[in-house]
């Protein structure tokens, strides 16, 4: 799994800890910028999907390699994963209750399903490519959710390094862009109508980013549908956070995977999920004006990006590629496996 060297990161608490963190948060807002830049003049690739490959290019460059493992290496861990949660919280306010209960409850039914089975399915994928039960977590998380903010959630409901997450989050990363590519390539072929197309990726693309990506090349009626379903997904990612969280604190073990060495239980619901639930309850109320909620989509954009290139920065692709082998392809079957039980919701949601 590709670790990278690391300095220790000083507490909020320590006196001239900002000055540490200052190298790496400038490195991940001038690497966001050239991110929202690409993705400006070329909308069909995802901001955040950039930000992540950047992050990559950034780790594994001769000069930058040495500047994101030295010297930047404490705010960039601190942007992945505090700026995270940060962005994980301000991520409900996409999601109104009403939009989600629009969808009618069989199709309600069928995105629950689709969540379970391919969390349940993704993560005996990859306990079968023998993948460690902290990364077949993460993957699965990410995979059947919201890619790299569900994995973020999850890592922090599980008290998992932060170091753990970079592989789940490259990999995710990988085949939500690999969606991008292929699914459209199949809506004739497949002969799909544009909403079956839009609820298809909705319920099998991971990132919200790449769900637009990849549903507005059918047009506005995918587009549509294709965002209600995948924001259904995301409002699951605080029940499942929930039962991790109680699953912990009833079987607590701190081991090689975990953060601290304390023996104190981790909450049932960390701080940031129940901010998230307060955010998406804020949003269903429609009582924000569209101003704020677009202010809120454009720091979500800004939190998560600088979390995503922190990540980023931390992967080897000379590591990744001796020791990631069969996480790639534990990762290609299980998006697979989610392609196929997405369309099959998609048909009889929109068919």
């Amino acid at each position: 799994m590709p670790v990278s060297r690391s300095l220790p990161t000083p507490g909020p608490g320590i006196p001239g800890g900002a000055n540490r963190l200052l190298p790496g948060l400038a490195t991940a807002a001038v690497a966001l910028a050239a991110a929202f830049l690409v993705h400006w003049l070329v909308p069909v690739l995802p901001a955040m999907t950039l930000a992540v490959v950047l992050g990559v290019l950034a780790a594994n460059l001769p000069a930058a390699g040495v500047w994101t493992a030295g010297r930047a290496r404490p705010g960039l861990d601190f942007a992945g994963k505090h700026l995270m949660r940060g962005g994980i919280v301000l991520l409900g306010l996409k999601v109104s209750v009403m939009d989600v209960l629009g969808l009618g409850w069989l199709a309600l039914v069928l995105i629950a399903g689709v969540v379970a089975v391919s969390f349940g399915g993704t993560y005996l994928i990859s306990r079968l490519f023998r993948l460690p039960p902290v990364t077949s977590l993460l993957v699965a998380t990410g995979f059947s959710i919201c890619g790299a903010s569900a994995i973020g959630a999850m890592a922090a409901v599980r008290r998992i390094r932060h170091v753990d997450t970079v592989l789940p989050v490259a990999l995710v990363t990988l085949c939500g862009t690999l969606a991008i590519g292929v699914m459209p390539l199949l809506v004739h072929p497949l002969q799909l109508s544009a909403p079956v197309f839009g609820a298809w990726t909705g319920a099998s693309v991971h990132d919200v980013g790449q769900v637009v990506a990849t549903a507005q090349t059918a047009g506005t009626a995918a587009l549509g549908i294709a965002v209600v379903v995948k924001l259904t997904r995301v409002l699951l990612l605080a029940p499942v956070a929930a039962l991790a969280g109680a699953h912990q604190r009833l079987f607590a073990n701190p081991g090689p995977g975990a953060e601290g060495t304390d023996a104190k239980l981790p909450p049932v619901v960390p701080l940031f999920v129940l901010g998230f639930i307060a955010m998406v309850g804020l949003r269903s109320t429609g009582w924000l004006p569209a101003g704020w909620l677009e202010a809120g989509a454009a720091l979500q954009d800004i939190l998560l990006g600088a979390a995503l290139f922190g990540l980023g920065s931390a992967v080897r692709v000379r590591t990744l590629l001796h020791t990631g082998g069969r996480a790639l392809l534990a990762a290609l079957v299980s998006w697979l496996l989610i392609a196929l039980l997405g369309l099959a919701a998609a048909l009889l949601i929109a068919g």
